[in-house]
């Protein structure tokens, strides 16, 4: 009886679902057959004013790039391992790289120091001094308030966040970071 029922169950479901696919199919052939004849009007192409548009100055890769080696080099020269990520202004991953040796959770810290960094266009030193005041700052998704990330500024504006993770300390992640930010200033 228990296997009559499943397989009448699995009939109706395969049945139904030919039929939802059949059903799909002819609607996605009369749509594309309707009004589809050589008399058809062309869909119209509209632009928004200027009025209602912004441009944004964003960080180049290359660039990205040469702030994350400058970053490693830093490092290097002190011999500390560490990740560099590099987030464009939206706080979108351009550039991580992984130094020889870094630990596991470096990468994902790095990225986070590099977004908190850029969303709120102060180094995350700074806003790791304002848990006392606001300790729910924490749980915004994606954040880590711990010293290591740095804002990369354009005009005023921030366009990046570079954030470095691994060293025994933040101030030195910190420190590398910066020296990332300076290597674009050249």
């Amino acid at each position: 009886m228990q296997h009559a029922k499943k397989k009448a169950r699995r009939t109706r479901l395969t049945t139904g679902g030919a039929v939802v696919a059949l059903g799909l199919a002819g609607v996605g052939a009369y749509s594309a057959s309707a009004g589809g004849g050589r008399d058809a009007a062309p869909a119209a192409v509209t632009e928004a004013a200027p009025a209602h548009t912004t441009a944004t100055t964003r960080l180049t890769v290359a660039a990205a790039t040469e702030a994350a080696r400058a970053v490693l080099a830093a490092a290097e020269a002190e011999n500390q391992r560490v990740t560099v990520a590099v987030v464009d202004r939206d706080g979108n991953p351009l550039v991580t790289l992984r130094g020889d040796g870094a630990g596991p959770q470096s990468p994902e810290s790095a990225e986070r120091k590099a977004y908190t960094a850029v969303s709120w266009n102060a180094p995350t030193s700074v806003l790791a001094g304002r848990l006392a005041q606001t300790p729910r700052l924490k749980d915004i998704p994606g954040t880590l308030f711990l010293a290591g990330g740095a804002p990369v500024t354009a005009q005023g504006a921030p366009i990046a966040g570079i954030g470095v993770a691994g060293a025994p300390s933040g101030d030195l992640d910190e420190k590398y970071a910066r020296a990332g930010v300076a290597a674009l200033e050249r």
